[in-house]
């Protein structure tokens, strides 16, 4: 009889991580990208007119959305909380409360949110039908770098855009607020603006600047993170813009809730 000579097993099955470890993997993931950002970002060359076009386009995307959505905000919310003053006798203060809540807290929140449904999904369909289609590949045979020319100038036109579509929509509430008080009281528009921002201090221009460029660099990255990294086709697509939408909006709260915490230590 002919013996059966066995060869032990030279490669072991690798399992695959498990969820906690998956975390932790997907965290490293993000903080590369990131990393690789920052390195792209700062060192020549510079992509001047893909970074124009893009804070065109990400500026243009929104600015119809982002006026009726402010506009009407200073309206609903001066028309709620002048019954809450005139129990106590102080509607003269309402300008003010309006334009601290808008500066403060009201236009970074809404305009972070409202970009991160519009342009957020935007940018993570766009890059996860770019790598799907396999244009980021052709990209890279041809000796062009697609992270500094895709994701970079994306990145940073959201950074900049953010914090100028956040005093726009700031100043469109304050006017939906001058049509309101306009309406009910006899108040001049002059009056009103320099009521409103008498009690806006320059810390609360600093910290509503700070959060809208947080909002804007999260927007961007989460957006660009989702597609560049898509896969399984137009199914990927999808999912990536989906999940650009929600990690966004996600952050976006958190970061409010510590941004929130971190000035009012200066306010005490």
């Amino acid at each position: 009889m002919e013996s059966k000579e066995k060869t032990p097993a030279l490669i072991e099955e690798v399992k695959p991580p498990g969820r906690f470890a998956q975390v932790f993997l997907t965290l490293y993931d993000v903080y590369q990208f990131i990393a690789l950002f920052f390195k792209e970002g700062f060192f020549p060359p510079y992509e001047f007119k893909e970074l124009w076009r893009q804070c065109y386009d990400i500026g243009y995307r929104s600015a119809l959305l982002i006026s009726t959505t402010g506009f009407i905000t200073g309206i609903v919310f001066t028309k709620q909380s002048r019954p809450s003053l005139a129990e106590f006798g102080a509607t003269s203060w309402l300008p003010s409360l309006v334009g601290i809540a808008l500066l403060r807290t009201l236009a970074p929140l809404l305009t972070g949110l409202i970009a991160a449904g519009k342009v957020g999904s935007s940018i993570g369909a766009e890059l996860g039908s770019m790598r799907v289609t396999e244009q980021i590949d052709a990209m890279e045979v041809s000796a062009t770098n697609p992270f500094k020319f895709l994701v970079t100038t994306r990145v940073l036109a959201a950074t900049i855009t953010i914090p100028i579509l956040t005093f726009y929509t700031a100043m469109i509430g304050m006017l939906g607020a001058l049509l309101n008080v306009a309406m009910f009281e006899d108040t001049s528009a002059k009056a009103f603006f320099q009521s409103s921002l008498e009690s806006i201090t320059f810390l609360d221009f600093t910290a509503s600047t700070v959060k809208a460029i947080l909002f804007g660099f999260t927007i961007g990255i989460v957006g660009c993170y989702k597609g560049y990294n898509s896969s399984k086709g137009t199914e990927g697509v999808g999912k990536a813009a989906n999940a650009a939408v929600v990690t966004a909006m996600f952050l976006i709260f958190i970061e409010e809730v510590i941004s929130v915490q971190f000035f009012s230590l200066f306010r005490s």
